[in-house]
């Protein structure tokens, strides 16, 4: 969508947003918050400094922005499959081989952008660090809530809080340049770990 308005400084400006969020996400993904210069972003945006604040007011509402797109698009969770898994190892299998999948995308960047990003900062982007802990959180609550037809509410949110580590790991693991087979051998670990804890398996009735 082409939107054109007037710059704070009076010079008129025309970009699309949704273009711009999406490069700006790129660039955050790819470098982090603090690696990403106004000048990178308005030089791979296209606009100048004036244009840029016009739009989205700072780069920290930028990130906010881009980080949001991210989660609703290419950092979702597949809660659909998950939670309809024949068992609990299945559906660790579906959550963790998803996850794999999605760092290692060929043609996207390495690593989640909501896992490993924004883990240390300096002390004046702190309220971005707790948005990025905060997103977390969420994304453990959510893998807790597809699990809870499988297992007990303690175990459920014992289980959540090991595979959002595991998560994090894989990300992590993807940004050092991992291959897609060295990551399964991790699912694979995890899920026969799942299948020996709860034997059963099955969802609950």
């Amino acid at each position: 969508m082409e939107r054109g308005t007037k710059s704070r400084g009076g010079r008129p400006w025309s970009f699309d947003r949704e273009k711009a969020v999406e490069t700006a996400m790129r660039l955050f993904w790819r470098h982090g918050y603090e690696g990403v210069s106004i000048g990178d972003l308005t030089r791979e945006i296209g606009i100048a400094p004036p244009s840029l604040y016009a739009a989205f007011g700072s780069k920290a509402e930028l990130y906010r922005e881009a980080v949001s797109r991210y989660e609703e698009t290419l950092g979702c969770l597949d809660i659909a499959s998950v939670k309809s898994a024949e068992s609990l190892a299945e559906a660790v299998r579906v959550l963790l081989e998803g996850a794999v999948r999605a760092v290692t995308d060929p043609d996207l960047e390495r690593g989640c952008m909501i896992s490993s990003g924004m883990v240390v900062c300096h002390p004046e982007h702190t309220s971005l660090a707790r948005d990025a802990a905060a997103r977390r959180d969420a994304m453990r609550e959510r893998i807790a809530e597809a699990l809870q037809s499988f297992a007990g509410a303690d175990e459920v949110r014992r289980l959540a809080r090991q595979l959002t580590a595991v998560m994090q790991g894989i990300s992590i693991q993807a940004r050092d340049g991992r291959e897609p087979t060295e990551l399964q051998e991790i699912v694979e670990d995890v899920v026969a770990g799942v299948a020996a804890r709860f034997r059963k398996g099955g969802r609950k009735h």
